[in-house]
């Protein structure tokens, strides 16, 4: 592979990661927590920034609640225990919820809708909405690696030595396992992000820990959705798209 041909596909990475409308989502979201990091919650520039890119962010949302509404009314996955399955669509739910009510805080804070106590109600809902939706996506990510550790448990007594690093049904339910993890990690922080939001614990979440939580699940979002990019650019390299 020539230098050339290593240039060509880190930029096909980079435009399809850009022409994203969540990529571009997650980035505003890192200068948004980063912002609110730096003002703490002090009227400045800063805190500036953290309310003009919240409302700008907004706009990239918008009709997204049709996304969960549709994992929300899909069938399960044959297998799947119902009180997994129960926490699967009351994340939909709560997610879609959240998305739907977004919208209407949007045309209030633009100016569109006029009431403006209707529309912070509206917000205080939503941001619960996107609290409940974290928990449970957390308890979703707990069940699952479980279930991921048990079935590779099972399948290294079948191994011996390194064989089971050759194993390509167990390479990907490893990587499978560090994904969940790391999902985990992210909606686990998400829950304290969304009380600091709500002020539901002000002396302890405080807006700059807020902004710093934030910015974190901000850059592991971009680093998801980056390595995705990633693989999806690579298929269409080997097959000669790019």
């Amino acid at each position: 592979m020539t230098t050339l041909d290593l240039t060509r596909a880190e930029l096909a990475l980079i435009v399809l990661y850009l022409n994203k409308a969540e990529a571009r989502d997650k980035i505003c979201r890192a200068i948004q927590y980063g912002s609110k990091f730096v003002s703490g919650g002090q009227p400045g520039t800063a805190q500036i920034v953290d309310k003009n890119t919240s409302l700008a962010r907004k706009v990239f949302r918008l009709f997204k609640f049709v996304n969960d509404f549709h994992g929300l009314i899909s069938p399960v996955p044959k297998g799947t225990p119902l009180p997994l399955a129960l926490l699967g669509k009351s994340k939909n739910a709560l997610l879609s919820t959240f998305l739907f009510l977004d919208q209407i805080v949007w045309l209030g804070r633009s100016g569109i809708y006029k009431n403006k106590e209707r529309t912070e109600l509206l917000g205080r809902i939503s941001l619960f909405c996107w609290l409940g939706s974290s928990v449970c996506t957390t308890a979703v990510e707990i069940s699952e690696i479980g279930r991921l550790s048990s079935s590779m448990k099972k399948m290294e007594k079948e191994f011996k030595g390194d064989e089971k690093h050759h194993d390509e049904v167990y390479r990907a339910k490893l990587q499978k396992s560090n994904d969940r993890t790391l999902a985990l990690v992210k909606s686990s922080i998400d829950i304290v992000v969304a009380i600091g939001l709500l002020q539901l614990a002000p002396k302890t979440v405080t807006p700059r820990v807020t902004g710093a939580l934030g910015f974190t699940t901000s850059l592991i979002s971009c680093y998801q959705s980056c390595r995705l990019s990633a693989q999806v650019t690579w298929m269409f390299y080997r097959t000669g798209y790019y």
